[in-house]
Formats: C-alpha cells, structure tokens, sequence
C-alpha cells in the first residue's frame, strides 16, 4: 500500500534543476534585502535553501507545486510593479481582480477546496478513478492559490504602507489561511504514500469547515484588511512559530478525520462486511496506522513550536511560561497526544478506542486554535472574533 520516492526521483535531472533554482533564489533575495535583514533573519534565509533542497528530495511533488506558486507571485509581483507599485490596481487590472491579487487568490482556494471535498466523495462513492484524479487534482490547485495568496498578501502589506509589512501569519483570518493549506499539502504527502483517494474526502471535509469559517469572517466581519502588527509580533521568532504550529495543528486534524474514517468504516463491516462502501476505504489497519503516523508528525512540530513559543514569550515579556489562556491550552493539547502516543507505543493500544481519541483531540485543538480566542482573553489575544 505504501510508496516512497525512489533514488531515481529524489536525484533527478529535474531535482538537481530545483536545487540550483533554489540556491540562485536564496543567493539572489540576499543580495537584494541583506540590508534589512537582522540576523536572525538571516540564518532563516541561510537555513531555508538546505532546507528546500532536502524538502523536495524527500516529497518530489512539492518541487512542482512551489515552482507553480513561485511563478504565480512572480507574475502578481510584475503586475503591481509594472504599474507603480499602486496596491489600487488590484481592482483594475485583470489578472489581479480576478486572480492573482491576495483576495482573489483566496477566493479560488476556497471554490477549489469545497469541490475537491465534493469530488472526492463522489469518487468514493462510484468507485470513479477518475473522479479521484480530478479531485486530488483540485486539491493541489486549491492548495496553490492558498500559498499564492499568502505570498501576494506579503507583498501587498508593503505595498499599502512599508510599516505594515509582515508575514501574513499574525492574525485569526491568515493563520485561518494557513491551516487550510498545510491542512491540504499534509493530506497530499499521505494520499501519495499510501497511494489511496478514499479518505480525501473525509479529510477535506476540515478543510471545508475551515473555509466556511473564513467565508463568513471576510465577509460578516471584513476581516480581510492587512492591519499592522502590534509591537509583540514584530520579531522573527513569529516567522517559525505559527508554522511549526499549524503543522502540528494540521496533522492532528487529519489524523481525526482519518479516526472518524476508520469508526464509519469499521462500524458498517461488522454489519455489512461485503457493502461497496467498506470495500472502497482503505484497511482498518492502514487507518489505524496513519493515525499515528499523523499524530506523531504533528506532535513533533507542535513540540518545535511550543518550544519556540516559550523563547519568544521570554524576549516578549521577560519570561518563558505565564500560564495565559493560550500557553495553558497549548499544553493541555500537548499532554492530550503525549499521552495518545505514550499509549500507543508502550501498551499497545490501537483501534476504535485511539480513533475516537483523535476526534476528541481534534476538539481540544479547536478550543486551543479557536475557542480561546472566543470566550478567553490574554497575552495571546490577537485574533479576537
């Protein structure tokens, strides 16, 4: 069932070309902002090229995908550019307003995403390869305008004044965002390892939430303008946090949607063992195995991110852990799959049991991400609904 990247693929023609890609680039953005980088800063830069490198020889499909975000916010760069560098032609130009300008784009991911969630159901459900095919396909575009606008919504925040700009990954709305894409990029590595459609809609189904979620806070609350950041983000230790995080976050989403795959699926075999539906999925096994590969990845990014969260914290406001709102949930989702994992590799326990615990999990996780924000207020609170 499972397949990795073959010596042949990971040192490529075409592997060897992304990797001299990625070094000019590197070699380039330093020439052009070294100045203005501090050096912290500037070790992430360092640290991005190898990283790159060695992120496309272990999954082969993400040179492809960045090379296709990579030109995309070239050619949204060249359209603000060529015209003065005037944030207000998004809504003149064609390609802007209509696709590459930061709204746009996210307004694609979006259709994109729900279809893919529709497509992939209906695959499942007609045994359509096809169908499948076109969904992962969806997936991979939505998943690019989600990165393209991102990098376009960068860029625009200098645009709109030099002191706004940042990482679009400090307020509710962007790291709603980014949850959606790494969401997605996560789920393609495992439906490419695992060589299996059936579970995609089921994991897209988050993913799907998480754009209603948006849809309604762009348009209910307009939470869509860039602001500029308060005085506690605007350091470096930002731009590894929140990633590392959502990568923790992303993973345990996945793994509970797998969970509720595999519960769907197990309950129906032991009342129809030969219906279409549970010879479609994927193995009880399979399920229960990509759970805890989920978790045990998202675990040890959100351990990364925790960790950096408490460096950051000390330079921000003199000490490394105040038990604010956040922190404290932080390590409640901490403990809850600690102890998933401890259970997991030392007694043994797999099955029903671990995947309702991943749903649950994924509630936990939720009030941490969200509910926080809602209902509890702190030193954390910059994404207030």
């Amino acid at each position: 069932m499972q397949t990795n990247p073959t010596l042949k693929e990971r040192f490529s023609l075409f592997g060897i070309v992304w990797s001299l890609l990625v070094i000019v680039t590197g070699v380039a953005v330093w020439l052009d902002l070294h100045t203005y980088m501090d050096v912290y800063e500037k070790a992430i830069l360092i640290g991005a090229v190898p990283g790159l490198i060695a992120l496309g020889a272990f999954w082969p499909s993400i040179r492809l995908y960045l090379l296709g975000v990579a030109a995309l916010t070239l050619l949204g760069v060249w359209q603000y550019s060529s015209h003065g560098n005037d944030v207000k032609v998004q809504e003149q130009l064609f390609l802007l307003k209509y696709l590459l300008s930061s709204q746009s784009a996210f307004m694609w991911m979006s259709a994109l995403y729900v279809l893919a969630t529709a497509g992939y159901f209906f695959a499942l459900f007609i045994r359509s390869e096809f169908a499948g095919k076109v969904a992962t396909g969806l997936t991979w575009a939505g998943a690019t305008f989600g990165l393209t606008g991102m990098m376009m919504r960068w860029y625009e925040s200098y645009l709109i004044n030099p002191d706004y700009g940042h990482i679009p990954i400090s307020s509710l709305y962007e790291v709603f965002i980014l949850f959606s894409v790494i969401t997605a990029l996560v789920y393609l590595y495992f439906e490419q390892k695992y060589r299996t459609r059936a579970l995609g809609g089921f994991v897209m189904l988050v993913v799907s939430a998480a754009v209603a979620f948006l849809l309604w806070y762009t348009f209910d609350r307009e939470a869509y303008h860039i602001q500029p950041l308060v005085p506690a983000l605007k350091s470096y230790w930002m731009k590894l946090h929140v990633p590392a995080n959502f990568l923790g976050y992303g993973a345990f989403a996945l793994a509970a949607m797998v969970g509720a795959a595999y519960l769907i699926t197990d309950t129906l075999a032991r009342k129809k063992p030969d219906s279409t539906f549970v010879k479609a999925m994927p193995s009880l096994e399979m399920m229960d195995e990509l759970m805890y590969k989920s978790i045990a990845f998202g675990f040890a990014f959100f351990t990364i991110a925790t960790i950096l969260g408490a460096v950051w914290a000390a330079e921000a406001w003199g000490g490394y852990w105040s038990w604010d709102p956040k922190e404290t949930w932080a390590l409640i989702v901490w403990l809850n799959y600690a102890a998933w994992l401890h259970l997991r590799m030392t007694k043994g326990w797999r099955g029903r049991p671990m995947a309702w615990w991943a749903l649950v999990g994924l509630l936990v996780t939720t009030f941490a991400f969200l509910g926080v924000n809602m209902f509890l207020s702190g030193l954390h609170s910059y994404g207030k609904l």
